[in-house]
């Protein structure tokens, strides 16, 4: 993260990743919003992205929803 903020500059430092990867920065408190974007498309079985959250140090809000028969995309900002 260190790198990515040094590299960015004054720009945003977004990632991506498996569900591992974002549990870590969620549960670190290096995230201020995300969002999600969800297809109807099984894919088979995966890792649930908020299994392993702590839930006090993440309260979240939704801040907007846009969605069409394809998919759906929802905006939540990370309340402090």
């Amino acid at each position: 993260m260190e790198k990515a903020k040094k590299d960015a500059g004054n720009k945003d430092v977004r990632i991506s990743g498996g569900a591992d990867v974002i549990q870590q920065y969620l549960n670190a408190g290096l995230v201020d919003e995300f969002s999600i974007h969800l297809a109807p498309i099984m894919m088979g079985s995966g890792v649930r992205l908020f299994n392993n959250i702590n839930k006090e140090k993440f309260p979240v809000e939704l801040s907007e929803g846009v969605s069409s028969q394809m998919v759906t995309h929802l905006f939540y900002k990370v309340k402090n």
